[in-house]
């Protein structure tokens, strides 16, 4: 068995890669988990020397990495070599921060002495997706690495290239042999890995079905899991908002990664009073982005795959049929590669795909409330609970809003939702649990034990 990555700006096969079989598998687990037993006793100062050498490494290598991307996912030489840096600044940030934020807790009890240490678990799986190929993976890696554990990924099958490019990179840091391993597998042989005994735990990011299927294994197995799935986020833009900033940030947000983000904006939920204003503005930016093969200076490339293309434009289409008004795209384009055009819709309606999915390529979806307290209805109606944001004049208000009344991981105020290792990222209802990144995302993946002495 095997697995193609396939160029979806050309529909061409870059490379076929040789499926690992179930006991090369488990030999991979076992060395994993042989390289833990020693990394676990490896100090935090070595363990950061590896971490900032794999920083130096992704940059060295960020125009190939940015290549490589461009090629297995279609995302832009620009973005892609920005999402190196990004993925350099994780391994820097846990570098620096690791051993502090892992230090011993005291804590005043009837003991002589009692404390909360922090301990590695062991091997962690991390089922990853192909949007973000290489910050995705780092963004549990470089804390799991430094808390002492060991990793497997199995990535999406469309990326291999950059899941075996990154396993280069951890070798080449000098990382201990086989500590990191990438698994060239599908997802049947998932459930395998979980139940392993060298596998202590499964980080997933991707669908909500996955998530379900992924949690429910480790569920049965008793191991810890923690899961980053989709997400539909609501950006409320009140009667009082910088209509222009607003327009051109819900823009920025959801034409991000060629709106192939779980955190981008995807609802508009716009006051009647502005809403006319903020439709034309939407439109104006939208327009001025351009779009095609991600070797050339453009600002979009491609979508990650046809099917993929193909199921975000019945969306569309639907909910056009269900009352939804296009102001502009939801076009095929004729010919090779998965190209989607900016689009935007408006008049979007409940019980609508583009009220209710996530709608995962570059098309924006504006809802019409009434008032505040109608856009926040809107806002958390639905089944997902990742990012949000508000946008008002009105800092005050902003920040209440975003603390009290919006359901979601994260809510920004006049700006953009986006990752920063400094802070935790995930999300509550259908987008999943557990926390990455900044101090929370480090601890998620250790036993935090008690130690009491009398």
């Amino acid at each position: 068995m095997s697995v193609k990555s396939i160029n979806p700006a050309t529909d061409q096969v870059i490379k076929e890669y040789k499926e690992h079989t179930s006991k090369e598998v488990k030999e991979y687990i076992s060395k994993s988990h042989l390289a833990y037993e020693s990394w676990r006793k490896v100090s935090y100062s070595e363990r950061a020397l590896c971490l900032v050498k794999a920083a130096e490494i992704l940059r060295k290598r960020k125009s190939d990495y940015a290549q490589l991307m461009a090629s297995e996912m279609g995302k832009v030489l620009k973005d892609g070599e920005s999402e190196i840096e990004k993925c350099a600044w994780v391994c820097e940030y846990y570098a620096e921060q690791g051993e502090e934020m892992l230090s011993d807790l005291h804590v005043e009890s009837d003991a002589t002495e009692s404390l909360v240490s922090y301990q590695p678990l062991g091997v962690v799986l991390a089922v990853m997706p192909w949007n973000f190929p290489f910050w995705q993976v780092f963004r549990f890696l470089a804390p799991a690495l430094m808390a002492g554990n060991g990793a497997v990924l199995k990535h999406a099958s469309n990326v291999t290239g950059c899941a075996l490019a990154i396993e280069d990179v951890i070798t080449d840091a000098g990382f201990p042999k086989d500590l990191f391993k990438t698994l060239i597998i599908n997802s049947d042989q998932v459930e395998s890995i979980i139940s392993n005994e060298h596998v202590q735990a499964v980080t997933l990011t991707g669908s909500t079905p996955a998530g379900k299927s992924v949690a429910s294994i480790a569920g049965k197995h008793i191991k810890k899991s923690v899961l980053e799935l989709g997400g539909s986020d609501p950006y409320i833009v009140l009667e009082d908002a910088d209509i222009e900033l607003a327009a051109k940030t819900c823009v920025t947000s959801r034409l991000i990664n060629n709106g192939q983000s779980c955190i981008a904006a995807k609802r508009f939920i716009v006051v009647s009073s502005i809403k006319e204003e903020f439709e034309k503005q939407v439109v104006s930016n939208m327009k001025q982005y351009t779009f095609g093969d991600p070797f050339n200076d453009v600002d979009l490339g491609t979508m990650a795959r046809k099917d993929l293309r193909d199921e975000l434009h019945d969306q569309v289409v639907k909910s056009i049929e269900m009352g939804a008004t296009l102001l502009m795209g939801g076009e095929l384009k004729d010919g090779k590669g998965a190209y989607y055009a900016p689009t935007v819709l408006t008049d979007v309606k409940w019980g609508s795909p583009a009220y209710h999915e996530e709608l995962f390529g570059p098309v924006a979806s504006i809802i019409e409330a009434s008032s505040e307290k109608e856009a926040i209805s809107i806002a958390n109606d639905s089944f997902f609970g990742l990012g949000a944001a508000v946008f008002t004049k009105n800092v005050e208000r902003g920040k209440k809003i975003a603390r009290e009344e919006i359901q979601s991981g994260s809510c920004f105020v006049n700006d953009f939702v986006k990752s920063d290792p400094r802070l935790p990222f995930g999300g509550i209802k259908g987008s999943g649990f557990g926390r990455e990144l900044g101090p929370f995302g480090i601890k998620e993946f250790v036993n935090i034990k008690t130690v009491y002495i009398k």
